[in-house]
């Protein structure tokens, strides 16, 4: 069968948002425990089922603007590689074992074209973002260089934002904050490291805020970057600063999703969250 490859979008159908949170749960069917069938067996029988929901459900479904494959499949495709420690051919393989023949390039493609599709269409049910956030940055190599990616979590875990740059200077750090402060109201207290640009910051945009600088204080954060770092690893090696943007940006929101911070999946089982919000989200693109 020839490989399909799909063409980027002029610009993307816009759909009415529904209630996603309602028509999640009742697309939700019970799950077996591993008690009812053999573990191997449990996981076959899962992985098709939800193959086969996503396939049935193409079907009858139209693609996005500009596009030839239809909205579950592209959605199935995203989860995958933002979810899971996969490379792009990993990815297009596991399709190709269900009957969907795509090339990685355009694996790829979805990816960069649909993940702030999915963050945007989902926004209006994200939770608050809490008053205490831990705030540092990390390094990641962008085709052979150093690049420092900033990121924020508040006290119940939430990612806040994330932001790639070129430079750890006062102007990222001012670009990330923000950014961060779009989330919510000012934080009451802010962990970061003793780099010197934050005082700054601070005074500039969270002037009430107590800065806390105590030795392990931003333990947090900093255990938080090796799931970044882990999801990373399967890459091997990130080719553009745009390609680090979208996945840092794409797991910060599962991670969300897993952790219950959006409404919208706020009464579905822990492990079902990614799947159900993706399956929902996929009619907005």
């Amino acid at each position: 069968m020839p490989t399909l490859t799909d063409t980027p979008p002029t610009h993307h159908a816009r759909d009415s948002r529904p209630d996603f949170a309602g028509a999640l749960r009742r697309q939700l069917r019970p799950i077996p425990t591993i008690g009812s069938y053999g573990a191997v067996a449990l996981v076959d029988r899962l992985w098709h089922r939800e193959t086969d929901r996503m396939l049935i459900s193409s079907l009858a479904s139209s693609a996005p603007a500009g596009y030839r494959f239809p909205r579950e499949v592209i959605a199935v495709a995203v989860r995958w590689y933002l979810r899971y420690g996969l490379s792009y051919r990993d990815v297009e393989e596991l399709l190709a074992e269900r009957g969907v023949e795509v090339d990685h390039v355009t694996v790829y493609r979805w990816v960069q074209a649909f993940t702030q599709e999915f963050i945007d269409a989902a926004r209006p049910s994200r939770h608050a973002v809490g008053d205490r956030w831990f705030v540092d940055e990390t390094y990641v190599k962008v085709a052979g260089r150093w690049t420092y990616l900033y990121r924020a979590i508040d006290q119940h875990g939430q990612v806040i934002d994330v932001l790639a740059s070129e430079r750890r200077d006062g102007a990222a750090a001012r670009a990330f904050f923000t950014r961060a402060m779009r989330c919510g109201p000012a934080p009451v207290e802010v962990t970061t490291d003793r780099a010197p640009v934050y005082p700054r910051v601070l005074d500039e945009f969270a002037p009430a805020a107590r800065h806390v600088l105590e030795q392990y204080a931003n333990n947090v954060v900093e255990a938080d970057h090796g799931r970044l770092k882990a999801r990373l690893r399967p890459m091997r090696g990130v080719k553009t600063i745009r390609s680090l943007r979208s996945v840092a940006a794409g797991h910060a929101f599962v991670q969300n999703l897993r952790r219950g911070h959006y409404e919208l999946t706020i009464d579905i089982p822990a492990q079902d969250r990614v799947r159900a919000a993706f399956d929902g989200l996929a009619h907005c693109l």
